[in-house]
């Protein structure tokens, strides 16, 4: 019996025994009515204060200005999308109801378009694949977490965080992030890590303090943005990468340095592979 007719006969088979079976694939969710809800938040009345979204896929909006500690909306025409607020003491949590399996998004919506009050706070940001834009000056941010899965996200303190941060963690997936005004975000230390991707952080804004950076990464392009009169020192630890430097910037090994006046900005760079950008 040759592999041809094989072949043949087990075709016929497959296609015998399919006959004999009904399969029911399991139905894509369709859009229901949209559904715009307001999300309010009272500024809790606690020494210690937290924030934690905790959002699927869609479309997420941050900005300040914010009466209350959280003020704004979320629109949805799928009722999985659903937001949960939940507080306990000093502890907010928004959350998007269960979702068992993720669907489809033709013609689904999901949008949460939220102002931050000024109060000091923790805040965490926890995402799968999503657009993000985040507007975070002019806040108290004491500590800042970012999390999130394949995303695309534009981040900016365009005014200065309003008390000193002590850490600031954004880990990610493989995505497109833009950070800029970063130094407006008044961190001590500040931790990126990444898949790969495109990513561009831009040190612009006031750096009041020394503050130390490190980033870890995959195969990515990395741009890195650091005024001319900053002092600052970037380290590259990097098997095979394209490092690019303006001529401010004097080298020594797998040290860069510009020299500066104010606050040191110290910058550990590992990544697999790719290419990095110290530009002004």
């Amino acid at each position: 019996m040759n592999t041809k007719f094989i072949s043949a006969f087990l075709v016929l088979a497959l296609a015998s025994l399919a006959c004999g079976f009904n399969i029911d694939m399991p139905k894509m969710p369709t859009p229901g009515p949209e559904v715009t809800e307001e999300i309010v938040i009272p500024v809790p009345d606690e020494d210690e204060v937290s924030l934690k979204l905790s959002f699927g896929a869609g479309d997420m909006t941050l900005a300040p200005g914010a009466k209350e500690f959280v003020e704004g909306t979320a629109t949805y025409n799928y009722d999985a999308f659903k937001p949960e607020v939940v507080v306990d003491g000093g502890d907010a949590q928004i959350k998007m109801s269960k979702v068992e399996s993720l669907p489809s998004f033709n013609d689904l919506k999901n949008e949460w378009d939220l102002k931050l009050g000024d109060t000091p706070m923790d805040l965490v940001i926890e995402s799968g694949a999503y657009n993000g834009t985040f507007e975070l000056g002019g806040l108290s941010l004491n500590n800042l977490t970012v999390q999130d899965g394949a995303a695309n996200v534009e981040l900016t303190f365009s005014e200065p965080n309003l008390v000193e941060m002590s850490t600031f963690r954004y880990e990610t997936g493989a995505s497109d992030v833009k950070m800029t005004g970063l130094a407006n975000a008044n961190f001590s230390l500040f931790d990126f890590s990444s898949g790969a991707g495109d990513y561009t952080l831009d040190f612009s804004g006031e750096l009041q303090r020394d503050a130390s950076v490190t980033v870890s990464s995959g195969l990515s392009n990395i741009i890195l943005v650091i005024p001319e009169g900053v002092n600052a020192v970037v380290t590259i630890d990097s098997g095979a990468s394209n490092v690019s430097v303006g001529s401010e910037w004097s080298q020594s090994g797998d040290i860069y340095k510009q020299k500066g006046e104010g606050p040191t900005l110290t910058i550990v760079i590992n990544i697999g592979a790719g290419n990095i950008t110290l530009t002004k």
